[in-house]
């Protein structure tokens, strides 16, 4: 899939109102972000940085969830069909992290719609959900997927102050997301998550039960 290029690199930052381990999808050594956020998954390009932040739900504000450099960038198509990812679709009877996959689109050109596997997505019944189905695909076809991660899930580290001051916060309070961070601050604050370590799989999401 072919993407635009760019200046420099840009940070997105957003909240993480539900953490499964669905979106982002931590899991089988690739980040990626293929449901949810279709303004960041439009316009992300490679080499940019996705962190996503805990919510006030799990008292988690101000805390890393995970971080991200997009690395690569496929079609719904090119995911669901790539045997690279098989592993990324949900399988409902298994483990928890497969339970989770994200790899949930593909195309029926035949039928002109879109297929929903059963999933996270999915009604509780295990028909298509037409409200995801419309966020996930109405504004984008993208799928993000960044090698050089690391997902904390509730364990993440708290963001230091000097990148929460008042009006330059890299932590979303809503659910939109940020983006338009003066390149030092960007710079400085991608360089403090490389600092940590990255890691790929740290901490379980949230909402697994405890050990």
């Amino acid at each position: 899939m072919k993407v635009s290029k760019k200046q420099s690199t840009r940070l997105f930052s957003y909240v993480i109102a539900r953490d499964f381990g669905f979106a982002p999808n931590p899991f089988y050594r690739v980040c990626t972000l293929a449901t949810c956020k279709p303004q960041i998954r439009a316009t992300a390009d490679l080499g940019d940085w996705i962190v996503g932040t805990g919510s006030k739900e799990y008292g988690l504000q101000g805390r890393l969830v995970y971080a991200m450099k997009v690395d690569e960038i496929l079609t719904f198509d090119e995911y669901w069909n790539s045997p690279r990812f098989i592993e990324k679709r949900p399988l409902l009877n298994g483990s928890l992290k497969q339970r989770y996959g994200d790899n949930i689109y593909h195309y029926d050109s035949s039928a002109k719609k879109w297929v929903q596997a059963d999933s996270h997505h999915t009604l509780p019944n295990g028909k298509p959900n037409r409200k995801n189905i419309k966020r996930d695909t109405g504004k984008t076809v993208r799928v993000l997927l960044g090698r050089e991660y690391t997902y904390w899930g509730g364990s993440g580290p708290k963001v230091p102050a000097i990148f929460k001051r008042k009006g330059n916060d890299v932590c979303c309070t809503t659910q939109g997301h940020k983006c338009r961070f003066d390149e030092d601050f960007a710079n400085a604050f991608i360089d403090w998550v490389k600092s940590l370590g990255m890691v790929g799989f740290a901490g379980a999401p949230a909402e697994f039960p405890k050990p």
